[in-house]
């Protein structure tokens, strides 16, 4: 059984599903993707995504009109697999369509393009084997791509990543809920003064290069929660 932390766009509240593996994603339709086929090969009990991530494969999964085999979704960051701030340890992207054709991939890619429900949409070139779609958060705390500014009162699958990174880098953050709090707040200036970051209490750029790079892929730590 899974704890799935869903960020509700149009509430712009944090919602907590407990879904087993064979179960659909909540915001999902017709069953058309799993939690187990969403977790892959994370380990971790707790996940998360958007809805309007759900919505936007809801609406790619009925334009393609088969199934779409998802090779990777969801990882967390210390479990590694990806770049430092890719989309996936957020829960906003997906790369399926690894067993499909050649042929079959250039048509999902190209209907993901033309539907326009996600931000990005990998081109062919960077990943010829399988389709990347993401609906990540613009815009950038750095230029080029990556993670948005986050600040107390934010509330995002972002704010899971920082919280996330913050525990596993031995800074308590506490809960895992996605909501930027006093406690969140503290312990990223705890971060900052230790690293000689400016203590202003905000994830920006200089933030996320730092922590990210000292978490993603390092294993689970004594301070890391669920």
């Amino acid at each position: 059984m899974a704890k799935i932390i869903v960020y509700n766009n149009d509430t712009d509240r944090m919602e907590v599903f407990h879904r087993a593996e064979n179960e659909p994603m909540p915001y999902n339709e017709g069953g058309t993707l799993t939690v187990g086929e969403f977790r892959g090969k994370s380990k971790s009990p707790t996940l998360w995504t958007t809805k309007r991530v759900m919505e936007a494969w809801n609406a790619t999964r009925k334009a393609y009109g088969a199934p779409i085999p998802v090779g990777y979704a969801f990882r967390r960051p210390w479990e590694g697999g990806h770049a430092d701030q890719s989309q996936h340890y957020a829960g906003t992207a997906l790369d399926s369509g690894q067993a499909l054709t050649n042929t079959q991939r250039n048509r999902l890619r190209t209907l993901a393009q033309q539907l326009g429900v996600w931000v990005y949409v990998e081109p062919a070139n960077l990943t010829p084997t399988w389709v990347h779609t993401d609906r990540r958060q613009n815009p950038p705390a750095c230029p080029g791509g990556g993670y948005p500014s986050l600040r107390r009162g934010s509330r995002s699958v972002y704010v899971l990543i920082l919280q996330d990174s913050l525990n596993s880098a031995g800074y308590a953050a506490g809960e895992l809920d996605g909501v930027f709090g006093e406690q969140t707040e503290r312990a990223l200036k705890n971060y900052q003064k230790a690293r000689g970051l400016a203590a202003d209490g905000i994830a920006g750029c200089a933030v996320w290069r730092r922590l990210m790079a000292e978490v993603v892929g390092n294993g689970r730590k004594t301070g890391t929660v669920d």
